[in-house]
């Protein structure tokens, strides 16, 4: 299963310019670990961090102008850092699933004369060797919805001659004109594309340049590295889960997924139970040996043929049904289903997992999450974001990166374990949460950071 390596993320909100992990031109540094938790306190950005990985998400599967509207009036302007004019840009450097094979995909988007939100740069590219001196191997590069695509698994093999060796508005825009040779304007005033020199090559301009090449060109056989990362993407789960939302009856029939806040429980409860019976008792009987408290958690078929959770408390007789259960052991119990799906998603996020938590459970969770992150070859990858010391008790240094808001009122980021004096501190037993309590980890100020 592909894996996220590393992020870089410029002028989203508090986000000015952050990088997590490694990137392409950054290959002597440490990759995203299989869980993957953000510290910090309020108001420093985690939200903002969480939601560009939802941003990224909604703008393959809306385009990049619905993406920004369902962030707010005038979105764009909203999401866009304060004081910027450049785009909003993302780099996603990633592991396919060929061990090995680390590709990147670059996206900017920045608005048009009348204001809307537009696709300005897109960039699918993988380097082998040096990125100093290597070639990239290119499967798709748009300059303002006109570039070039690659077919077949040959494809992006790069040229010499092609002299192109970084990724950038001003360099693409010379590597997209060497390449694509425009026909003069028609006399509808539309310009069209010539015919390419090579059958592997083909020159393409997007009809709605609000919509990602990812997205139209990923739907295709012929574009089998674009198709893989366009269905990665389309994986990504983000979880606000609100137990209120959880304690609805189903009213309609057995859905796969677990919704972003969890209305949907009983449906997902219904498609295990149909789908995977015999599995879904064993899941049942792994969860209730987790969640303190609870002996046995089955199901009932009701009048109406829904399936209605119970959980069989030590100090009661009779049963409860999940909407007479607290806020923590419905999340518990929602949070463990998700790890415990049969057709796990490649990207799970979730957004402070802690609340509504009894403090002691924390840990506990924490280590399902690793165990799950870290367990299999096609496990799920985990990021967290918290500022509950009980949990991140439970972190390693190399799993944890602590955000903070600047003078300026931009955040940064660091990893915990690029200071050798705090990963020698957790080596002699001091725990992670101690020293997030004790504002040590804000405090620090070291070179490494």
């Amino acid at each position: 299963m592909a894996k996220i390596e590393g992020i870089r993320i410029r002028n989203y909100r508090v986000l000015r310019d952050i990088t997590l992990g490694r990137l392409w031109n950054m290959p002597d540094t440490a990759a995203l670990t299989p869980m993957t938790t953000v510290i910090g306190k309020n108001g420093v950005g985690k939200s903002s961090l969480f939601d560009a990985f939802g941003f990224l998400s909604d703008c393959l599967k809306l385009g990049v102008e619905e993406a920004c509207d369902e962030r707010g009036r005038n979105g764009f302007d909203r999401i866009r850092s304060q004081g910027s004019d450049g785009p909003i840009m993302f780099d996603v450097c990633y592991q396919g699933e060929s061990q090995g094979e680390l590709i990147t995909y670059e996206l900017a988007v920045e608005t048009d004369n009348a204001g809307r939100p537009y696709v300005s740069f897109e960039c699918l590219h993988q380097w082998r060797g040096d990125p100093g001196s290597a070639l990239p191997r290119v499967f798709l590069f748009l300059v303002d919805g006109v570039g070039v695509v690659w077919k077949g698994e040959s494809q992006g093999e790069p040229r010499a001659e092609e002299g192109y060796m970084g990724f950038d508005f001003e360099s693409g825009t010379r590597f997209i004109n060497q390449l694509v040779k425009m026909t003069e304007v028609t006399e509808n005033g539309e310009a069209t594309i010539a015919e390419p020199e090579s059958d592997e090559i083909e020159f393409i301009e997007l009809q709605d340049k609000r919509r990602l090449g990812i997205a139209t060109l990923g739907a295709l056989k012929q574009h089998p590295r674009i198709s893989s990362f366009r269905e990665f993407v389309e994986g990504w789960y983000l979880s606000y889960f609100t137990p209120d939302a959880a304690r609805s009856l189903p009213l309609a029939g057995p859905q796969r997924r677990l919704s972003i806040h969890g209305d949907n429980l009983g449906n997902v409860v219904q498609y295990m139970e149909r789908e995977h019976h015999d599995g879904f008792d064993r899941i049942l009987r792994k969860i209730a040996g987790r969640v303190p408290g609870i002996d046995r958690i089955d199901t009932e078929r009701s009048p109406d043929g829904r399936l209605l959770l119970r959980f069989n408390d030590r100090g009661f007789d009779d049963p409860f049904y999940a909407q007479q259960m607290s806020d923590g052991t419905l999340k518990v119990f929602a949070y463990l289903l998700l790890l415990e799906d049969p057709h796990p998603l490649p990207f799970i996020c979730i957004e402070e997992p802690e609340n509504g938590l009894y403090h002691k459970l924390l840990e506990v969770l924490a280590a399902e999450f690793r165990a799950h992150a870290t367990g299999q070859k096609d496990s799920p990858q985990i990021f967290i974001t918290t500022h509950q010391p009980y949990f991140v008790d439970a972190l390693s240094p190399e799993e944890t990166w602590v955000l903070e808001k600047q003078v300026g009122g931009f955040s940064s980021i660091r990893r915990a374990s690029n200071d050798e004096v705090v990963k020698a501190m957790v080596e002699e037993g001091l725990t992670l949460g101690s020293l997030w309590y004790s504002d040590y980890l804000d405090k620090r100020e070291s070179s490494a950071f």
